[in-house]
């Protein structure tokens, strides 16, 4: 599982340097396979700004002054771009920089004139639009106006972080979440942890003609659905969308970037359906037919048999449960009205369908080691929650929560200091497992 250190540090105060926690989250029992620091040979790029601005006689060079932030120097650059202009913001390699293209920065003479750097294209700090828009223009990036002269660009551009590798064993499935992760960081370091923000509010809205049927009660234990609706067709921020990316996941849209974004964060797989491609308003969710078909999101025609479970509406098959969705109702540009998904489905059941139909995926992934009933509001709720806060849809008060006899109560085990402590072979005083079962929550 990939987790980024900026992440973890949202929910718990972590005081220690990227090193130091890796030898301590190797102590903890998790094996850190890499660590990735995100600005690698992004040094001595800083935001500068152009003040003035010549074209060089007879050539498609133009002589720009730029402004880096260190009064005083006036920084002579040449460039052969054409999107350029007096004022603009820029990402200034000064002499001495590195790139990530490979490019070491050093003075050089273009026709009979010296240029002391270079003015960045996305391309040249292998940036795409997704990371920050306008990096994938034919020429220099132009920063934003409010970009702070003479900042480090790995630091604006928010790459001044590190990208933890960490191997999650099959009898971890709590620390399959940026949240599991932390809260094992917050009982070694001694500190609180702080959870997200799951707190949203329903505007009264009721949309009668939804339904939602389980009838296979055993293998999906529990399944939370929430109407939403004035969905807006629009990006995510660029905060969202960079932790996405860093991690691994691609931005695609809000709507679904939210369902991601809780899946990584929560340890909760999440889909949102589009309610207009449901027939009849329903969700059903049951076995498959033999010999049934179903399209998933990557566009590709799964045979379908018994063992496998389906999400379907009233005369179709939408997703496979705990594997993928269905490109029939998938999020487009069209979608007014959705309803968010958060279920438990037996690890058991997923493992076959995935390894059944060759199909592997994140959400599958997370089933297969297990997902337990309290996890599912967690994600429901955070998932609401970003809704709201990033402006994407409205809540109604249209929710359902079906159960096959899961527990919705939090499960209380009772074990005596001397039964834990014959388990582990050592002897750990009362005290300290209190305190440290109160730190993992």
């Amino acid at each position: 599982m990939k987790v980024l250190y900026s992440w973890l540090k949202d929910y718990v105060d972590i005081d220690i340097e990227p090193k130091e926690l890796e030898t301590k989250l190797f102590s903890a029992g998790f094996e850190v396979e890499g660590i990735e620091y995100l600005g690698e040979n992004l040094e001595k790029v800083v935001v500068g700004q152009i003040t003035s601005m010549e074209h060089y006689e007879g050539t498609h060079l133009r002589i720009c002054h730029v402004d880096c932030g260190d009064k005083g120097n006036d920084h002579l650059i040449l460039t052969g771009a054409d999107n350029v202009f007096v004022g603009a913001k820029v990402p200034a390699a000064l002499v001495g920089a590195k790139l990530p293209c490979g490019l070491d920065i050093q003075p050089r003479k273009m026709v009979d004139m010296m240029s002391y750097g270079m003015l960045c294209s996305g391309e040249e700090m292998c940036l795409d639009k997704e990371w920050y828009p306008g990096a994938d223009v034919n020429g220099i990036m132009i920063l934003d106006d409010n970009a702070p002269l003479g900042m480090e660009m790995k630091e604006y551009l928010e790459l001044d972080d590190y990208l933890f590798d960490i191997s999650i064993t099959a009898n971890r499935p709590d620390c399959q979440s940026v949240i599991g992760i932390a809260k094992e960081v917050a009982a070694f370091l001694n500190k609180p942890f702080k959870a997200p923000d799951y707190s949203y509010e329903e505007d009264g809205t009721v949309n009668e003609n939804i339904s939602i049927e389980v009838l296979d009660k055993e293998t999906c234990p529990r399944y939370l659905g929430h109407y939403i609706y004035d969905v807006k067709y629009m990006e995510s921020p660029l905060w969202m969308k960079r932790r996405l990316i860093a991690v691994g996941h691609n931005a695609i849209n809000a709507m679904v970037d939210i369902t991601n974004y809780v899946l990584v964060e929560i340890g909760q797989p999440m889909h949102a359906f589009d309610l207009d491609t449901l027939a009849g308003s329903s969700i059903v969710v049951r076995r498959a037919n033999d010999g049934e078909t179903l399209v998933t999101l990557d566009e590709k025609e799964r045979v379908l048999n018994n063992s496998n479970l389906l999400i379907c509406d009233k005369e179709k098959a939408v997703g496979l449960a705990g594997v993928m969705g269905g490109l029939n109702s998938e999020i487009t540009e069209h979608t007014k009205e959705v309803v968010f998904e958060s279920a438990k489905f037996l690890k058991d059941s997923v493992r076959k369908t995935s390894r059944g139909l060759g199909l592997r995926s994140d959400a599958a992934a997370r089933f297969e080691k297990g997902i337990d009933e309290y996890t599912v509001e967690c994600g429901m709720a955070r998932a609401l929650n970003l809704a709201q806060t990033l402006g994407v849809a409205k809540i109604s008060s249209t929710h359902f929560d079906v159960t096959g006899g899961a527990s919705t109560e939090k499960r209380v085990i009772k074990v005596t200091t001397e039964q834990v402590n014959n388990v582990l072979g050592i002897e750990v005083p009362e005290a300290e497992i209190v305190k440290i079962l109160s730190a993992l929550q």
